[in-house]
Order: C-alpha cells, then sequence, then structure tokens
C-alpha cells in the first residue's frame, strides 16, 4: 500500500439486529507535507464521528492504518458482523 490512498470504505449490515454502521478511512498530506490520517464512523445515515492523527513518516503512518483495518477485521467477533 501506498501513501496517500485511495479512501477506504466499510459498512456492516445487519437489518435484523439493527446493525448499519459505516467506517472510513483516508491519508492525505496537508500544506506542510505532513501525513494525515482522517478516520470516520458511525450509523449510516447520520453524522457520525470523526479523527484526523497527523504523522511525519509515511511507515508511522501506514502501521496506523494497517492496525485500524486489523481491528475492522474482528467486527465479527465484536459486534456479530463484518465490515464489507
Amino acid at each position: 500500500m501506498e501513501l496517500p490512498f485511495m479512501p477506504i470504505e466499510l459498512t456492516a449490515r445487519d437489518s435484523a439486529r439493527g446493525i448499519a454502521r459505516r467506517w472510513r478511512v483516508v491519508v492525505y498530506r496537508d500544506l506542510f507535507g505532513i501525513l494525515l490520517v482522517e478516520t470516520q464512523w458511525g450509523r449510516i445515515g447520520r453524522a457520525g464521528q470523526r479523527l484526523v492523527r497527523a504523522f511525519v513518516s509515511e511507515d508511522a503512518a501506514l502501521a496506523h492504518v494497517r492496525a485500524l483495518l486489523r481491528r475492522r477485521a474482528g467486527a465479527v467477533r465484536r459486534i456479530g458482523v463484518g465490515y464489507a
């Protein structure tokens, strides 16, 4: 994976249990060349939450994104439905 990259958008849905979640991560550079990792999450159709973290090195930003994706991979265990 090369940084910055196109946004990754995932959703988790289970209408029987009322689960409709969305999750998005994108990496971009600001005007000073610092890498920003922006994560957004919440219920589909709602404003949700947003977190932006700054990284000086590509390696640190990439490690953070990979950790976030590993957490999403464990969604079946945590919420009972996986992200797609």
